[in-house]
């Protein structure tokens, strides 16, 4: 199993190299389009902000290859954000497959912002390798709202979509390669789809 890891020269991304490894894939990282294409799976990391990731994603001519994707990616935490149409965060335009705009998590008392920690799962539909009551580890400051694509959720003042799928297209808000058994067992069955 080929995974293209999109390397666009920020974040941290070695955690989850190493987590697919550790599953049997075959990981590249790249930000060639033509190697992205060729592989059998994709996957989008991010840490930072939106307007500077889809910057590197136009920089190096990702836009098109990552939207007409045939085959499973994975969209993690920002890479996850950037596949909704837009972020309030830098007002970005993002990849548009999945509907919905990002944006800003409310601090309030005992719910800091950013969300970093550990956080209860609520899974709908068919979640691949997820069951309701899983937890798993978040860092982010900006979210989707709720909505048709969410095959699990976390409530940090409001539900936010913890995962998604729409077709061959998956995000994990949280971090899987940081996230012990479930973690693992989401990434799993990403290479299993």
């Amino acid at each position: 199993m080929t995974v293209a890891l999109v390397d666009l020269g920020y974040g941290n991304i070695g955690s989850i190299e190493i987590a697919l490894r550790r599953l049997g894939a075959e990981v590249v990282r790249t930000a060639d389009p033509a190697a992205i294409a060729a592989a059998e799976r994709a996957v989008l990391p991010g840490v930072g902000a939106a307007g500077y990731a889809m910057g590197r994603i136009d920089a190096f001519d990702l836009h098109e290859t990552l939207t007409g994707l045939d085959r499973p990616l994975l969209g993690i935490c920002l890479g996850m954000q950037l596949l909704f149409e837009a972020s309030e965060e830098d007002d970005t335009a993002c990849l548009g497959l999945i509907p919905g705009r990002v944006r800003r998590l409310e601090p309030a008392p005992g719910r800091p912002v950013p969300h970093m920690g550990w956080s209860r799962l609520d899974t709908r539909g068919d979640a691949p390798g997820l069951e309701t009551g899983d937890y798993v580890y978040f860092a982010h400051s900006f979210a989707c709202d709720d909505g048709a694509h969410s095959i699990a959720t976390a409530d940090y003042g409001r539900p936010i979509p913890a995962a998604i799928r729409k077709g061959n297209v998956f995000g994990a808000q949280f971090h899987p390669e940081r996230s012990s058994a479930a973690g693992a067992r989401f990434l799993k069955a990403f290479l299993a789809c």
